[in-house]
């Protein structure tokens, strides 16, 4: 059999134009994938904006760290997450947090530079001689204390002592002894774990 030729004058099938309403969806989904891209886009660089400053703030300005031993306890337990605040001016009753050791550890303010402070075998604080109000403690002990009292606090350093007294290693022991501020990573303001003690320290 013969194949039929085209003829010169036969027509070519006409190229079919989209419509209206089809340039308008495909219009549509161009417009929402730009949309798209550009969100997520805004977002990524949002989030990574975020993490940044919130690790900046974390290392320079308030620490977050979590509470490890039972020093501190009642008043802190391991495993809180707690957040720190840098600076200066320590008061009697602040806790905070210090190197020592390669570690970080956690104790409450009981005397500043200058001050005297005695122990009697009860496990009462006197700081120059006055009796320290401690409401926070459970019970008193003279704990590991190997000072000789009265003790005075050395110039550009603050006495800590932990909550839990019978157990605590802290400026009583001359192992630790007192901490200068230098040392100090910041006073604990604020506990963010576990939910059901979220608060204030």
């Amino acid at each position: 059999m013969k194949k039929e030729k085209r003829g010169k004058n036969e027509q070519k099938k006409p190229l079919e134009m989209p419509s209206i309403e089809q340039l308008e969806a495909e219009l549509g989904r161009e417009k929402y994938r730009w949309r798209f891209r550009r969100v997520m886009r805004n977002t990524i660089y949002a989030l990574v904006t975020v993490a940044a400053v919130a690790v900046l703030v974390a290392t320079l300005w308030m620490p977050v760290l979590q509470i490890s031993g039972n020093s501190m306890t009642p008043t802190l337990s391991g495993g809180e997450i707690v957040v720190s605040l840098k600076g200066a001016g320590f008061q009697p009753g602040d806790i905070v947090a210090f190197y020592y050791d390669n570690k970080i550890l956690v104790k409450r303010v009981i005397a500043g530079p200058g001050d005297w402070v005695d122990i009697n075998e009860e496990g009462t604080v006197f700081v120059n001689e006055q009796e320290l109000y401690e409401p926070y403690l459970v019970e008193k002990a003279l704990g590991d204390c190997n000072i000789e009292l009265p003790y005075q606090v050395p110039e550009s350093k603050i006495f800590v002592m932990g909550d839990h007294r019978s157990v605590s290693v802290d400026s009583r022991n001359s192992a630790l002894g007192c901490v200068a501020y230098d040392q100090i990573v910041g006073r604990l303001m604020f506990r963010v774990w576990p939910l059901e003690v979220m608060g204030g320290v």
